[in-house]
This record gives C-alpha cells, sequence and structure tokens, in this order.
C-alpha cells in the first residue's frame, strides 16, 4: 500500500480516498478488514463495506442488543419472508428439559452460547438434539422453543 493511504490521519481522509484507490490497494485494504473476499466483485460495494468498517473501527460499531432489534425489526416487516422467523435467543443459565426414549435430559444454556448436556459442550442446540437421539433434529423445534422470543 501507498504511503499516501497509512499517512490519512483523519477518519473523513480514509472515506474520501477509497474511490481514487487502486484496485489492488482496496483488496489489500479489504484483506487487512475481512476474513474472505466476496464471490461476486464490484466496487462500490467493496467501498461500501469498507467505509462502513473503518468508521465501525474508528468510533465503534453498535451494541449488541441494537443489532438484535435491527435484525428482528427486518425480519418481522420485510416484504422478504426467508422462511425462518425470528431467531430464537436464550438467556444463559436457562435448562431446557427434554424426555426422549423414557430418560428425560437436561440442557443448559451457557454464557458463550453455547449448550451443555451431561457435562459435554455442544455449539447449537442441533448439536444436542443430535447427541441425545442420535439422527439430525432441528434442536429448538426438538425442545419446544421455535418461535419462543424473550
Amino acid at each position: 500500500m501507498t504511503d499516501s493511504w497509512k499517512n490519512k490521519s483523519s477518519i473523513a481522509a480514509q472515506l474520501a480516498a477509497l474511490p481514487n484507490l487502486p484496485m489492488p490497494e482496496l483488496w489489500a485494504l479489504w484483506d487487512q478488514h475481512f476474513p474472505r473476499r466476496p464471490m461476486r466483485v464490484v466496487r462500490h460495494y467493496l467501498e461500501g463495506r469498507l467505509a462502513y468498517r473503518l468508521q465501525e473501527k474508528a468510533l465503534g460499531g453498535l451494541p449488541a442488543d441494537v443489532k438484535v432489534y435491527l435484525a428482528d425489526c427486518g425480519e418481522k416487516h420485510s416484504k422478504i419472508k426467508t422462511g425462518r422467523g425470528p431467531e430464537v435467543r436464550l438467556l444463559p443459565g436457562t435448562t431446557l428439559i427434554r424426555e426422549w426414549d423414557r430418560q428425560e435430559y437436561r440442557v443448559t444454556v451457557l454464557p458463550d452460547g453455547s449448550y451443555e448436556l451431561n457435562g459435554q459442550h455442544y455449539r447449537s442446540l442441533s448439536a444436542a438434539a443430535r447427541a441425545i437421539t442420535g439422527t439430525h433434529w432441528s434442536g429448538p423445534a426438538f425442545f419446544g422453543v421455535k418461535g419462543v422470543q424473550k
């Protein structure tokens, strides 16, 4: 990357420079901020995402609860229906109880968003359901929390 890019001190100057950066420099900047490149390359998209990311790093991003709220609003009010519905969010410490084959299973939601079943940790409710049943299940459906909102 050129020294002129590195020497830009204000975020406004960095944003103003984006449309004039040669593509190799734009890609180098992208690679610094994102783990992978997009499949379709449209310069305007790259500039927009980089502009947001630069501002986010300099000024801070949205609080997590605002992101969740906006995602839920988008899902509820969008004319494009994905069929998923609002995401299920369970508070840490919540214990889900399910009986299967005459045995009771207790799954606890952990603070990092994972789940604990019989001392084993699972990344998703579906993985915990698979451990119980031996087959693929939708975890929220198996535990009866599909469509539940806090």
